[in-house]
């Protein structure tokens, strides 16, 4: 198997113990019921994306890039390097202006900024282990796409957050989203599989993080009682 894809596949089982340590946890604290466990879906966006990154890797990502180039050989655009805090942004924004999401807009604060740390942790290891050549030969750090992992870890807070008051927040945190890994490829700094993988890594990061959070609270509550 290539190094890539146990590499890959060792981040994914670290993600994945996480969930289940989490649930586990919860499981055994007495009066934990109305806690958050792992669902279906927390696990199944993420995992698919990140598959179909590392289905996609080489000749399929090459071939694509290389039709878009064809395409659009004059495409430049800085819009994907605002826009990848934008669902974010607006989460945040909804909530300092007195929207009722999941959360108060502390707390959203806590979970934006643990998210995107965590995110952005996975995915600059990856960077550094794999060593991928970007398509414009910039450098070796195209693997996985910083830029996407942002986004998605940022639309999926807004999703969170939002998403069962209306599935217009859904839809335009993951639309913008996608919009920057795609400009993310336009603008010849991503392969296909760059874009894919950071996504999932953005997702399954901001899951994690708001499964494990209800655990958090009530352990920083304990240690105040103390």
């Amino acid at each position: 198997m290539p190094l890539i894809y146990q590499q890959t596949c060792a981040l994914w089982r670290m993600l994945v113990l996480c969930l289940l340590a989490t649930q586990l946890s919860f499981a055994q604290a007495p009066g934990d019921s109305t806690l958050w466990v792992v669902k279906p879906m927390d696990v199944i966006p993420p995992a698919t994306l990140t598959l179909a990154g590392l289905l996609t890797k080489g000749k399929v990502s090459s071939r694509l890039n290389d039709g878009v180039y064809r395409q659009y050989p004059h495409f430049h655009t800085t819009a994907d390097e605002y826009l990848t805090w934008a669902p974010g942004m607006v989460s945040l924004g909804l909530a300092a202006s007195g929207v009722k999401g999941r959360h108060k807009l502390g707390d959203q604060l806590i979970l934006a900024i643990l998210s995107n740390v965590i995110a952005q942790g996975a995915t600059q290891s990856l960077k550094r282990l794999v060593t991928e050549q970007r398509p414009n030969g910039a450098d070796y750090q195209s693997f996985p796409s910083g830029h996407t992992t942002t986004a998605f870890a940022n639309a999926t807070i807004l999703h969170q957050e939002y998403g069962q008051q209306s599935v217009l927040y859904s839809l335009g945190g993951y639309g913008t989203a996608t919009a920057v890994g795609a400009m993310r490829i336009m603008n010849h700094h991503h392969w296909l599989s760059d874009v894919l993988v950071g996504a999932g890594i953005g997702i399954a990061a901001t899951k994690v993080v708001y499964i494990s959070y209800p655990w958090l609270q009530k352990k920083v509550r304990q240690i105040r009682k103390k």
